[in-house]
């Protein structure tokens, strides 16, 4: 994974790419208010890390649309196994994300000009995940419209459909073209904070949280 990402954005050292995508369902009966994002309509947030191959390692499709990207990483299995050491590298996440050791974001407000050439080298290796999602919404086109099912089972619906994606990469099935891939609507996000906590290590995957790792091995 580090050999691919290096060979492509000559940074060493990188495991994956990270971010959220939001995937549309209808009003919920209960708790209704917490599933409107940013862009006013009910959603649930996905959390998706990926590798250079389009595969994706690490999925978490449990929150409400009102839960902001930095929060669904800091309670995550994920966040947990790179706090404990427990893998070697690091990630590319956007500026929702907090800056740590082992999650590098783009510089705010670049001075230098070796700044803005990371910003701009950052940006291209971090956009591998971005496509990830438009080829998984695109083979799986009910994650692009409005789901019309309960939250639990719209994320049991995700993580399915996460997993025959990884299927589709491991075998080869030809994916999508470029140009038919659907879109990531660009969102603002606001810098946050650095919020270390303390991880526990990786157990596996429960089907009550969706909060799971597709590979054994990250590195």
């Amino acid at each position: 994974m580090k050999q691919k990402f290096r060979q492509a954005s000559g940074i060493p050292g990188i495991v994956g790419c990270i971010d959220g995508t939001h995937v549309r369902i209808q009003a919920p009966s209960e708790h209704e208010y917490l599933y409107i994002n940013r862009k006013g309509y009910h959603s649930i947030n996905v959390q998706i890390a990926c590798d250079a191959s389009y595969s994706i390692f690490n999925l978490v499709a449990r929150w409400p649309g009102s839960t902001h990207d930095a929060r669904i990483l800091r309670e995550s299995q994920l966040s947990n196994t790179f706090e404990a050491g427990g893998v070697s590298g690091f990630l590319l996440g956007d500026s929702g994300y907090p800056l740590k050791r082992w999650l590098m974001t783009p510089i705010i407000a670049p001075r230098t000009q070796q700044e803005r050439r990371y910003n701009t080298i950052h940006a291209a290796t971090r956009s591998t995940v971005e496509r990830c999602i438009g080829v998984l919404k695109r083979r799986f086109h009910c994650l692009h419209g409005e789901m019309r099912m309960h939250p639990e089972r719209v994320c049991t619906v995700i993580a399915a459909c996460t997993v025959l994606h990884n299927i589709c990469i491991s075998k080869r099935i030809p994916l999508p073209m470029e140009n038919d891939l659907l879109p990531e609507e660009d969102e603002a996000h606001v810098p946050v904070a650095h919020d270390d906590v303390s991880g526990r290590l990786l157990v596996g995957f429960s089907l009550h949280s969706n909060d799971l790792f597709l590979q054994k091995d990250m590195v």
